[in-house]
């Protein structure tokens, strides 16, 4: 047999791992069924459980894979089940570390085994969207010619970080943030079973809580917690992990937080209301005590997000770019460092002119529309692109506002219903000042009640 450089086989693998493996190893599913979480995902007649061959006709189904989902919900653990499963050579790849020259090995590999001694190969690609597009188009050939089985893990939305072409031939399977009931399930098999800590201690309810807080949905991170935790418990002879040397193993301190209950929504409450009070000291508070309590980063970003176009508007347009970089940085980079974009976005907020005309602005359009004013489109401004609009007067009249001194024509835009409504009243607040008195002047314009001249620049 050929020898690989690249992997053991995959029932070697599967071999019960050595004591010295970390604990998110030894417990890491050998089937689907073992499989927490991601039920929409496993159940009967699936793509993925037609992949491993489950029903009639052995494996089908695609010769590509992508599971796109938050660190921790089990990308590596899928390709490593479906290897077993199909009794398939499996090699494991990472973008980060790997380039074009280890993919094409890997790759000949493949065809060598495949040709030789009719053995398949699974290729794991993890952290795809770091692959450049000319190193994600290597990949193609493989992929159009079956020569592997290629199963790529990504973090990061893959409409926009993989190439069409790859997209379009792989078959897409979202994987979900880990509920606390999963996690539960998950701590629970791992100190009793075998595989795990094969029941050498308890873990008594706040210190299984604090573990919820600091996993965030992530089940690499609660077993790691979870083993470092119980080594620290052995270590002194106890049979309990307590909160104590939970806290000590983890360096961090269980903050009294339960992020599905009251306080969950108060933190949050309170975040926001200070920011929107321009108290950046108690917002920050309040953020380090989400942060704290295991929040899931990506919620907290979300709540900056909104308040920045909420509570600031056009106050400071800047303000929901700087919250939109910072929900970039929290899924690019992650914690611990995603809390310094956290709180540099809190600040920013908290600091910034306030205003909510905006906010106001669409929510009262949106109860216009809701009561039923929203009559036909002027027929100047209809589409007059297609053959036969010309007859129905479609596009006739138009003034393009390119070709008037100041760029805008005293035409009607808004439907007979809601013309001459005012939804957007600006405040005079930061930038906001000075988009009201562009304002002012466009309407008037708009009107045709103002003669020559142009409106001041936006």
């Amino acid at each position: 047999m050929e020898p690989d450089l690249f992997t053991a086989a995959a029932d070697d693998r599967q071999a019960k791992d050595p004591a010295g493996s970390p604990l998110a190893v030894r417990m890491r599913p050998r089937t689907l069924d073992e499989v927490v979480g991601q039920q929409h995902l496993l159940r009967p007649g699936s793509p993925l459980r037609r992949l491993v061959g489950e029903g009639d006709g052995g494996p089908t189904g695609p010769s590509s894979v992508i599971l796109w989902g938050p660190p921790g919900t089990g990308k590596t653990t899928l390709a490593h089940v479906v290897s077993h499963a199909t009794k398939r050579r499996f090699v494991e790849l990472s973008a980060i570390t790997a380039g074009v020259k280890e993919v094409r090995a890997v790759i000949d590999s493949a065809r060598r085994q495949a040709g030789g001694y009719g053995h398949e190969t699974v290729l794991f690609l993890d952290e795809i969207h770091r692959f450049s597009k000319a190193q994600q188009d290597s990949l193609l050939p493989a992929v159009e010619n079956r020569w592997v089985t290629l199963i790529a893990a990504t973090t990061e939305n893959p409409y926009f970080s993989i190439i069409s072409p790859l997209l379009s031939r792989s078959l897409l399977l979202t994987l979900e943030s880990l509920t606390d009931d999963d996690l539960r399930g998950l701590l629970s098999r791992a100190v009793a079973h075998e595989r795990g800590l094969g029941g050498a201690v308890t873990l008594p309810e706040d210190a299984e809580k604090h573990l919820l807080r600091i996993a965030g949905g992530d089940a690499r991170r609660a077993l790691t917690a979870l083993e470092a935790g119980a080594g620290s418990a052995i270590a002194k002879g106890e049979s309990m992990v307590s909160l104590e040397s939970l806290e000590e193993a983890v360096d961090r301190a269980a903050v009294k937080y339960d992020r599905d209950g009251d306080q969950h929504y108060d933190v949050a409450s309170a975040l926001i209301k200070s920011i929107r009070g321009s108290d950046v000291d108690a917002a920050l508070h309040y953020l380090a005590r989400m942060i704290e309590a295991g929040e899931d980063p990506r919620f907290i970003a979300r709540r900056l997000m909104i308040s920045a176009s909420e509570d600031i508007g056009m106050a400071d347009p800047t303000a929901l770019q700087t919250a939109v970089a910072a929900a970039q940085a929290v899924a690019l980079i992650g914690f611990p460092e995603a809390r310094i974009a956290l709180g540099q976005a809190t600040v920013a907020l908290a600091l910034a002119p306030k205003s909510n005309a905006a906010y106001k602005a669409i929510d009262a359009a949106l109860a216009d529309v809701r009561a039923g004013l929203a009559g036909p489109v002027p027929a100047h401004l209809r589409d007059g692109h297609y053959k036969g609009a010309a007859k129905l007067g479609h596009a006739q009249g138009y003034q393009y506002p390119h070709d008037l001194p100041g760029g805008i024509a005293a035409q009607q835009y808004a439907p007979d219903e809601v013309h001459g409504k005012r939804y957007y009243e600006p405040t005079r607040h930061g930038a906001e000042a000075r988009y009201a008195e562009v304002l002012d002047r466009v309407r008037e314009r708009l009107a045709g009640r103002a003669e020559g001249g142009s409106p001041p620049s936006k």
